[in-house]
């Protein structure tokens, strides 16, 4: 074997200080405003025969969501 065929991986190189601060904290703002206010909501308008179901699905609804949309971040 040659020694010469051996590869040398960069180092990866840290991610920009907005990427690490300032994203996370706005995805944080973004996905509990939303959780709030869906949840908020779905008590809102009770027709009286849902019960605990209507906010029980718009909150998982809500959280799948905030999940899918800044599940990258």
């Amino acid at each position: 074997q040659d020694m010469l065929d051996i590869e040398v991986k960069p180092s990866p190189s840290r991610p920009h200080w907005y990427e690490r601060h300032v994203q996370p904290c706005m995805a944080e703002l973004l996905g509990s405003a939303l959780f709030i206010f869906i949840g908020c909501l779905s008590v809102l308008e009770d027709s009286g025969g849902t019960g605990r179901l209507q906010p029980a699905l718009a909150h998982g609804l809500a959280l799948a969501v905030t999940v899918a949309v800044l599940g990258d971040i």
